[in-house]
C-alpha cells in the first residue's frame, strides 16, 4: 500500500467550539497527524463548505471533521460534497444538552453517511480519523496499536490495585 501523509480537515461550525476540540487537535497533533482547521456554517457560508468539501481529496485530505451544536447540519452538507470519510462531533451548545447536534449528525439519508461520535467526542473522533488513515499508513497504524497496549496496561495496573485501595478506603471510614 501507498504510505502517503493524508492531512485531516477540522471544520468547526462557530469559534465557540474550540475548547470542546482542543482534545481532537492534541490527538491528531501526538499522533504527527497533520491537520488544517477552519470555521464554517452549514447555514452562513454553505457554498465555502461545499467548495472546501469538494476539492478537499486534491488538496490532500483524506478525513474531514467536522464539529457543530444544536441544528449541527455542517458534517451533513460536508459529507454531500465529498467522498472522504466525515466525522461529525456533535457539540453540547443548546438548552438540549447536545442532543439536537447528536440526532442531526447521525440521522444522515442513505447515501451521504457521516460517522458520528459521542456528544463533546472530539478525541475519539481524532483516533477514528487516524484509524481510517492508518489503513494505508503502517507507522500510524503501529502508533495506534501502542496505545491500545499502554491503555490495557494502564487498566490491568489499577486492577492489580483497586483491593489494596478499596481496603484503605474501607479503614478510613470506620
Amino acid at each position: 500500500m501507498e504510505n502517503t501523509k493524508k492531512k485531516v480537515a477540522v471544520i468547526l461550525g462557530s469559534d465557540s467550539d474550540l475548547p470542546v476540540m482542543l482534545g481532537c487537535l492534541k490527538t491528531l497533533v501526538k499522533y504527527d497527524i497533520p491537520y488544517e482547521i477552519h470555521i464554517m456554517s452549514a447555514h452562513r457560508t454553505p457554498e465555502a463548505a461545499a467548495v472546501f468539501s469538494s476539492t478537499a481529496r486534491a488538496k490532500g485530505f483524506g478525513v474531514i471533521i467536522a464539529a457543530a451544536g444544536k441544528a449541527a447540519h455542517l458534517a451533513g452538507v460536508i459529507a454531500a460534497h465529498t467522498t472522504l470519510p466525515v466525522i461529525a462531533v456533535p457539540v453540547k451548545s443548546s438548552t438540549l444538552d447536545g442532543l439536537d447536534a447528536l440526532l442531526s449528525s447521525v440521522q444522515m439519508p442513505k447515501g451521504v453517511p457521516v460517522a458520528t461520535v459521542a456528544i463533546d467526542g472530539a478525541d475519539n473522533a481524532a483516533i477514528l480519523a487516524a484509524q481510517i488513515l492508518g489503513v494505508n499508513d503502517e507507522t500510524l497504524a503501529e502508533a495506534l496499536a501502542k496505545s491500545k497496549a499502554d491503555m490495557e496496561q494502564e487498566i490491568m495496573a489499577k486492577d492489580a490495585a483497586i483491593a489494596d485501595k478499596v481496603a484503605d478506603m474501607l479503614s478510613q471510614q470506620k
